[in-house]
């Protein structure tokens, strides 16, 4: 079994910084790559950032320059360096990660439970 778990979010004024966390831990080989995702009420989910497990990063538009996403493989966890936060960043954002699970052939794709970011005043 493969878990992962969000943490950071929270209730930030626009301006305001905030940093996501995403911990992998279970049964599983090694972690292929893992992304940020958000979903905003009444929108689709979509891709905020991803990193690959060469350390190569992707971002949306909408978030480069302010968010930064990296990863420390010693403890299998993920960031999301979230700075400039603006009122269309809320959302609920989860984490995905593409995990090679012990025992299986091949990766599977694992979500976490989400955690709710908010930019108000």
């Amino acid at each position: 079994q493969v878990q992962l778990v969000e943490s950071g979010g929270g209730l930030v004024q626009p301006g305001g910084s905030l940093r996501l966390s995403c911990v992998a831990s279970g049964n599983f080989l090694y972690i292929n790559d893992m992304g940020w995702y958000r979903q905003a009420p009444g929108k689709q989910r979509e891709l905020v950032a991803v990193i690959l497990s060469g350390g190569n990063t992707n971002y949306a538009d909408s978030v480069k320059g302010r968010f930064t996403i990296s990863g420390d493989n010693a403890k299998n966890t993920m960031y999301l360096q979230m700075n400039s936060l603006k009122p269309e960043d809320t959302a609920v954002y989860y984490c995905n990660g593409r995990i090679h699970p012990r025992g299986s052939l091949l990766p599977s794709n694992y979500w976490g439970q989400g955690t709710q970011v908010t930019v108000s005043s």
